[in-house]
């Protein structure tokens, strides 16, 4: 077999393979909402066939007006969004600092951040729900079951992580272009200002989006610091939903398909600032 045809089948291997891969990857997904379109009746008889003659839109009408999501999302947005801004805003001047400044202890500094991924968040659980009910009892400032509670744990859980993300990200810019500002005038903070941000663009949005979706899709931490619904999130109202209406299938599967699909369409919409931001600095730094 001659090298040209070598390529063209394990080319076509790869990407048979690649295709499979992304099929059954997307398949529960599309299950998940072609089954929210079905009566209960149907689902529980079993669904035999793919035809939708008769789509139930009711049952996203049902699923709002039998548990309160309009709260749950309101709760997840504010908080995933604050988390976002204040843990990306930390990763971005730390990760500066780390990638442009030799200062004693930054290597180790670095490497103890990204060694914190290394210990599994349950075992801060217990101790984070002890520090909270110790300054509940000792400054009289409620943290369980608050917004700001939620928002802290989650900023200190993701900005490790995301400091390092910044740092690769800033590593692979040039310091020419810095030194060239400062030659035309600029101070430190106007090269930061208007050179180097500007370029890490991709690399903020990238770790904005994985901030935001791994604190929307964060359960263990939400379950056991909100008892309320006016704090809880989405994965908490999921969770509770399929306690109270288990044999519900119908609005399981549309409750699921509203808090995945707006998640996936904003993932795909931003995907290419989510790559090229990830990918930044895999070889340099």
């Amino acid at each position: 077999m001659s090298t040209h045809r070598k390529r063209s089948v394990s080319s076509f291997l790869l990407t048979s393979v690649t295709w499979l891969i992304v099929i059954l990857t997307i398949f529960p997904i599309l299950w998940m909402v072609f089954t929210s379109l079905h009566s209960n009746d149907q689902i529980l008889n079993g669904i035999t066939t793919f035809s939708l003659p008769k789509p139930q839109w009711v049952n996203y009408i049902n699923m709002w007006d039998t548990v309160n999501f309009a709260v749950y999302f309101r709760n997840s947005l504010l908080i995933c969004g604050a988390t976002t801004l204040l843990a990306g805003t930390f990763a971005v001047l730390a990760g500066y600092a780390l990638a442009r400044f030799d200062f004693p202890g930054s290597k180790l500094f670095s490497m103890s951040i990204i060694s914190t991924q290394l210990i599994p968040g349950i075992m801060f659980l217990f101790p984070i729900y002890l520090m909270f009910l110790w300054i509940k009892n000792t400054f009289g400032l409620p943290m369980i079951n608050t917004y700001w509670g939620m928002i802290l744990v989650y900023t200190a859980f993701y900005t490790p992580i995301s400091i390092w993300i910044m740092r690769s990200f800033f590593v692979s810019i040039p310091r020419d272009l810095e030194e060239s500002a400062t030659i035309d005038g600029c101070t430190k903070f106007q090269a930061f200002y208007k050179i180097i941000l500007p370029l890490s663009l991709p690399g903020i949005i990238a770790t904005g989006i994985f901030i935001f979706l791994t604190a929307w899709d964060e359960l263990l931490f939400a379950w056991v610091l909100t008892t309320s619904s006016d704090v809880q999130t989405i994965p908490v109202g999921i969770r509770l939903f399929v306690g109270q209406y288990n044999t519900r299938y119908d609005l399981l599967m549309a409750a699921s398909t509203v808090v995945t699909v707006p998640v996936m369409v904003i993932f795909f919409m931003t995907q290419k600032y989510f790559i090229s931001g990830m990918t930044a600095g895999a070889v340099k730094g």
